[in-house]
């Protein structure tokens, strides 16, 4: 009799935690989303680099009074580490695509770019964790480059966006997916969130105030829309995605966290077009199509599905 009880029990026990699972990468696409829309926002208003500044800075000030007096004690050990994750998954990734949308690149196509995540991060498996790639894993991989460039080819004008700017987003998305395998690997991976998160945005709040020096100074603007733009870039994509981000990636396997990302191009692309008019074109459904296809054989090839097994 209790076997038969425990045994629903059980059942109803999974399908509440995927349940779980699934409103939390919910969450999780459309606030990154909301990252790029906020950026977009933002760059009306200040330097790119001032904005970034002060989304880490604040960010992290906000933290820093929990991550001192909640979770364990902070060890130089593990603060290291995360310094390091700081600078290539905050600095590396948020530049990269932040720089992309100041120079004129569409911003869904940026983030059609920065969400070829699972792509990047299967390809760094091999010099990173000695994983190399299945024949179905090159396919997804061309695939979802092959979708970039369809997307991409409508928006070239030599004469507006530099032909380099598409390649910030590139870069971005390798080094966020570097900073995900190196996390997941490292001992320092499993310190709280909220701990990891406020070191790796004064981290990278640091390494902005470089740049924001250099492009004109690191004073906040009282303006409406700078101020606007950072509570939101804080609150929603920070607190909300990377805080989500993090707890998603450490419930399941890097792989799945960063597949369910691919779903954040076409929420991006439609908040991009209703606030700022920036056109759609048929041509970046497409690409959106066959990229979103070889992410998904990417993600779904065994060598994948196994790891995910495994990590989960």
């Amino acid at each position: 009799m209790s076997e038969a009880v425990t045994t629903p029990c059980r059942r109803e026990n999974r399908v509440l935690a995927v349940a779980a699972l699934l409103v939390l990468e919910a969450a999780l696409v459309i606030s990154w989303s909301a990252g790029f829309v906020g950026v977009r926002f933002a760059i009306d208003h200040a330097p790119i680099f001032l904005i970034l500044l002060w989304r880490s800075l604040v960010s992290g000030l906000v933290l820093l009074p929990f991550a001192l007096t909640m979770g364990p004690p902070l060890r130089r050990k593990d603060v290291l580490p995360q310094i390091l994750f700081g600078a290539l998954a905050m600095s590396g990734y948020l530049a990269g695509f932040a720089l992309a949308i100041v120079f004129g690149v569409p911003t869904g196509l940026v983030a059609l770019i920065a969400d070829m995540l699972p792509l990047a991060v299967a390809l760094l498996s091999w010099p990173v964790l000695g994983q190399g790639l299945s024949v179905r894993q090159w396919l997804g991989s061309i695939l979802g480059l092959a979708g970039v460039l369809i997307a991409s080819g409508w928006s070239l004008d030599m004469g507006h966006v530099p032909l380099w700017a598409y390649g910030l987003p590139v870069l971005g998305t390798l080094s966020l997916a570097l900073a995900t395998l190196l996390q997941k690997r490292s001992p320092a991976g499993t310190m709280p969130v909220h701990q990891s998160l406020c070191i790796q945005c004064l981290s990278a709040s640091a390494i902005f105030a470089l740049f924001a020096w250099h492009e004109g100074g690191v004073l906040p603007r009282l303006d409406p829309g700078f101020i606007g733009g950072i509570l939101w870039l804080v609150f929603v994509a920070t607190f909300g995605a990377w805080s989500l981000y993090y707890v998603a990636l450490r419930k399941s396997s890097p792989t799945r966290v960063t597949s369910v990302l691919y779903l954040s191009p076409p929420v991006t692309m439609i908040w991009a077009w209703l606030m700022f008019g920036e056109p759609l074109s048929w041509a970046m459904v497409a690409g959106l199509a066959v990229s979103l296809a070889g992410i998904v054989i990417v993600a779904r090839s065994p060598a994948v599905m196994a790891r995910q097994a495994r990590d989960a």
